[in-house]
């Protein structure tokens, strides 16, 4: 069973006729590969027919490496990431990018050990020697590539499938123990073996069965990212990409994004084409990488400025680098759904830029039918339904729980790490519906879920103590007559696991903010031992009263920690055992917006690079700061007193007694004279910003 699903009655609903125009597109693909590429001319191809990143001889027609990613689609998708998955390939750059074992060889030199290792690989598998496989260290690096090869030319022996992950989570599900370790194809074998055991698909072919897990068992993330992608200055290529079923965006002098293996190596390449004092923009790399591996499904909304969708999209293709365009080179497929577009009621200023985050819960708005032709989002007219996808930070958060029983959220100020708690806890108490909804509903939402009796929030401090958490004598203030009256009294924790000892089959959850400001061993007392999962209902004699004392396995902790703040030393290694610990660091995406000629989350990204540089990562600013009801703050006024009020106060905390480093930090917002941050009127901050923080970086084109 996986969500609710049983293997057994899905493959017997599974529509096999439905998989037959795409199983005759595989085929008619299958014979593309073989026509280019037959077995028998592997030991003598050239590098020039096999690598991506160069042009193949005249007539050739496409790389075999460009022939599998992009030309192939319904043999199933290796599509993603970077080229290195091609084991070696010809970077932007010039040079020769080789896997490990491959490095400092002469390309030649190194193409001769990689062919020969495909060839033994082909070799192996016609002699029915699988085993063998395991043996070739070279073609390990390229798992993906290396899987569908061996699909492609021998579909008897190998199902369509070629991720790793995923063929491990389809061999888990049919039951079968896949080793992490274990390379793609043996895995891939290993399902295959698994699916001819079962009877339910019993005459099925590869494809069919591709399709089929996928479809019902899909291992990637529940929920993607949905993006808002302006399809160029105030949509002016909207006309051409709404015809031509695409989304597209510029940073042409980079060239194909699929060359690119990490944001910090396109970032250096955004840095050459366009230099900046502060080192260039990480956000916009990430941005970029993340259109280059947008995948089939994944939700577009194209704008026209901040008030105006122009339409949604569902993508249905691959990203595609397409230098024959004049401009905007980056291509990727969408089906356009034209019937969304529509005006906003107000700006929404974070979609100034190409590039924004959707939430979820707003995309479901946009696109609801009930809403009528007259409603727009925001109003009140639209109707959500029964929207309860779970953002992907809330969900690694009740994934954490599901594993551990308790988890610390840690991270600068101003990250959400309360935030993020409190939509954890209302996920769990049913209400994931108000997770995207506006402040003042969620708000309240969480005040009626604290006033419940399932979910506890405290705040520790150097003065709390065991008496407040597990048990102890306190004052009894209904207690008449002279003297002070003492009377055993139940801490916020024993009273919780009290609750949910009685209701077992309900999830009790306990919320600990700065929970390093706190003595935690004196807090926690003995209870820490039955705080791991394997020690739930263990009970323990309480110090103090001798009652019997155990913490149900229906006890959930969520702690949050500031990772700036050096008053409370280190957690003990006893408590960081039992929890699992979650970063929840600066989201740039979160600010993404202007104010004048400042690109917010440009500006955030390089303050934050320059305090991890003199200071440390602990000490960056969150998010939070440059927000003002959950939205990028919009106006000079508003950044003025986020910088100066907020900012600034930070900062010289963090370098108090050391002017010099403020000043590597701040630069030219340091009067030269007094070593204080100048001031200066809100409309010139933002331009002095940008010209301190931004300059150089391709403005946005929303």
């Amino acid at each position: 069973m996986t969500n609710g699903v049983d293997v057994s009655t899905a493959a017997a609903a599974f529509d096999r006729s439905a998989v037959a125009d795409a199983e005759s597109a595989a085929e008619d693909e299958r014979k593309q590969v073989l026509s280019h590429f037959p077995l028998d001319e592997w030991p003598e191809l050239a590098l020039e027919r096999y690598a991506l990143g160069q042009a193949a001889p005249l007539g050739a027609g496409p790389t075999y490496c460009r022939l599998l990613e992009f030309l192939t689609p319904n043999l199933g998708s290796i599509k993603g990431g970077s080229a290195a998955k091609h084991i070696m390939y010809h970077h932007v750059s010039g040079e020769w990018r080789l896997a490990a074992p491959l490095r400092g060889m002469d390309p030649q030199d190194a193409w001769a050990e990689l062919r020969g290792q495909f060839v033994r690989a082909f070799q192996a598998v016609a002699a029915g020697d699988f085993a063998a496989l395991d043996t070739l260290e070279v073609l390990r690096y390229g798992p993906a590539l290396v899987t569908k090869s061996l699909a492609t030319y021998f579909p008897q022996h190998f199902l369509p499938i070629y991720a790793a992950e995923h063929l491990r989570t389809f061999v888990a599900l049919l039951g079968g123990g896949a080793q992490a370790g274990a390379p793609a194809p043996s895995t891939n074998r290993q399902l295959r073996e698994l699916v001819r055991n079962r009877a339910e698909f019993e005459g099925w072919t590869g494809l069919e069965v591709m399709r089929f897990l996928y479809e019902h068992f899909d291992p990637r993330p529940r929920q993607r990212t949905i993006w808002k992608i302006a399809p160029g200055e105030r949509g002016r290529l909207w006309e051409e990409c709404r015809d031509g079923g695409f989304i597209c965006v510029a940073w042409d002098e980079v060239g194909d994004l699929s060359q690119y293996q990490s944001d910090t190596e396109l970032q250096q390449a955004l840095d050459a084409h366009w230099p900046r004092s502060s080192g260039g923009s990480l956000t916009l790399a990430r941005r970029l990488l993340a259109f280059r591996d947008l995948e089939a499904g994944d939700r577009i909304v194209a704008n026209r400025g901040t008030d105006e969708i122009l339409a949604t999209g569902k993508v249905d293709g691959s990203y595609r680098h397409a230098p024959d365009r004049p401009e905007f080179r980056h291509v990727v497929p969408v089906a356009w759904d034209l019937s969304h577009a529509q005006k906003l009621p107000k700006p929404l200023h974070g979609w100034r830029s190409t590039f924004a985050k959707v939430d979820p819960a707003l995309f479901a708005r946009f696109t609801s039918h009930a809403a009528g032709p007259g409603s727009v989002p925001g109003t009140g007219e639209e109707q959500v339904g029964a929207f309860v996808a779970l953002p992907d930070d809330v969900q690694a958060v009740l994934d954490a729980l599901e594993r551990k029983g308790q988890v610390i959220l840690h991270g600068p100020p101003g990250t959400g790490k309360t935030r993020l708690a409190l939509g954890a806890a209302l996920a769990l108490d049913d209400r994931a519906d108000v997770l995207g909804a506006d402040a003042g509903r969620r708000a309240e939402a969480q005040a009626e879920m604290l006033h419940g009796d399932r979910v506890r929030m405290v705040t520790f401090h150097p003065s709390y103590g065991y008496e407040d958490f597990v048990e102890g004598f306190k004052p009894d203030l209904s207690a008449t007559g002279p003297g002070l009256t003492l009377t055993l009294t139940d801490g916020l924790f024993h009273s919780l696991c009290s609750r949910a000892a009685a209701r077992p089959d309900q999830t009790f959850l306990l919320i600990v903010d700065e929970i390093n400001r706190g003595d935690l061993p004196r807090i926690f007392g003995e209870s820490i031992t039955l705080l791991e999962l394997d020690k739930r209902n263990l009970p323990v004699a309480l110090p103090i009263s001798k009652r019997r004392f155990s913490v149900p396995p229906n006890v959930r902790i969520i702690g949050t920690m500031n990772t700036a703040d050096r008053s409370i030393s280190h957690l003990d290694a006893a408590f960081r055992r039992r929890f699992a610990f979650l970063s929840v660091g600066p989201d740039p995406d979160a600010v993404s917006g202007t104010v004048g000629p400042l690109d917010l989350a440009a500006f955030f990204e390089s303050l934050n690079m320059r305090i991890a540089r003199h200071l440390d990562a602990d000490h960056q600013i969150g998010h939070a700061y440059l927000l003002r009801d959950g939205e990028p703050i919009a106006t000079e006024a508003d950044l003025a007193a986020a910088f100066h009020h907020e900012v600034i106060p930070l900062l010289e905390d963090y370098c108090l007694g050391r002017a010099e480093l403020l000043h590597r930090i701040l630069g030219s917002l340091i009067d030269a004279g007094t070593g204080r941050p100048a001031r200066m009127p809100p409309q010139d901050l933002a331009d002095a910003l940008a010209t301190e923080f931004t300059s150089g970086l391709p403005g946005p084109d929303a």
